[in-house]
């Protein structure tokens, strides 16, 4: 494993094996810190996204790990404005032993990839959110076990959170469900791939318009804001569709009685996601938060650390 780019690119059993880390990291943080696995090693970030969890997470997780993390802002760096992708990559990876990209478009983090010295962590894309689907795994496996067998539904557009969640779901075993609007779903090229996927780890995937069909017996129900960074001229037009896919008490009462309810955040409150739900008993809202960290700092342990 070189570079951590999308889901779909690791086995099962790397994908496992990442998860077995993050929950020895975890374990061991909680019993007074981390050994300093990145000593020496600087991790650089580049934000064309701002965040608070990314960011966060990430620095936080390096130094737990006895590293250091340096941010580099939108309007510092200008990538592939000021200077090429490329050409940033190439000096970058000469500084830093490690690099960590927010963008708006994936094709940028391929090319970051591609002219990259060290492994480059893709942090969040337009396609794909795969820190996002790794964490969002470790937090269904404290709360069952694993996601094997696991009924997980997916309420809303089916964006990048999205697509990462499938491809996790599908690689690991899960009972996949989503329900989407018309002109919204899942991208069918994503979910066609997932299938291949679900054939090799016994997973099942079912798309669904209506969200009570989506969510019977469900163990999971998850959801993301309805218009994301960078759709903010569509936002107006998606409140009049998603509605009826909000995450309410009622929703949440066709599921399983343990259900555990999840949202990558930020949330609307209101919109996607009501109050009564994110900070109700079913809310692990604020575990799935903190696990960002504890599942970055098995992905950076297995990518810098000395021999990887």
């Amino acid at each position: 494993m070189r570079h951590f780019l999308d889901i779909e690119d690791y086995s099962s059993a790397e994908l496992t094996s990442l998860l077995d880390v993050a929950i020895q990291l975890k374990r061991e943080w909680r019993r007074g810190g981390n050994r300093p696995l990145l000593r020496g090693k600087v991790l650089g970030m580049l934000f064309q996204k701002p965040s608070l969890r990314t960011r966060v997470s990430f620095d936080m997780a390096m130094r737990q790990l006895g590293g250091d993390a340096l941010y580099l802002s939108p309007s510092e760096v200008g990538l592939g404005q000021r200077e090429s992708t490329a050409d940033v990559s190439r000096v970058l990876s000469g500084y830093v032993q490690g690099i960590m990209a927010r963008v708006f478009v994936h094709d940028v983090i391929v090319e970051l990839a591609k002219f990259s010295r060290v492994p480059v962590i893709n942090g969040l894309s337009d396609s794909s959110h795969p820190c996002q689907a790794l964490s969002d795994a470790l937090t269904i496996g404290e709360c069952f076990g694993s996601l094997a067998g696991i009924r997980v539904a997916y309420v809303g557009d089916g964006n990048n959170v999205a697509t990462s969640l499938l491809q996790i779901c599908a690689k690991l075993g899960a009972r996949f469900s989503a329900a989407s609007p018309p002109g919204y779903e899942i991208p069918s090229p994503v979910v066609e791939r997932a299938r291949e996927f679900a054939q090799e780890s016994g997973a099942q995937i079912d798309l669904f318009r209506d969200p009570s069909m989506a969510v019977q017996g469900a163990s999971v129900i998850y959801t993301d804001t309805w218009a994301s960074m960078g759709q903010e001229s569509q936002a107006e037009a998606r409140q009049e569709v998603f509605p009826p896919y909000q995450v309410n008490a009622a929703l949440v009462a066709q599921a399983d009685k343990d259900v555990i309810v999840m949202h990558c955040l930020p949330a609307h409150r209101g919109q996607e996601i009501t109050d009564e739900v994110a900070d109700g008993p079913h809310s692990v809202l604020f575990q799935q938060a903190e696990n960002r960290m504890h599942a970055q700092k098995a992905i950076l342990a297995t990518l810098l650390s000395e021999g990887s």
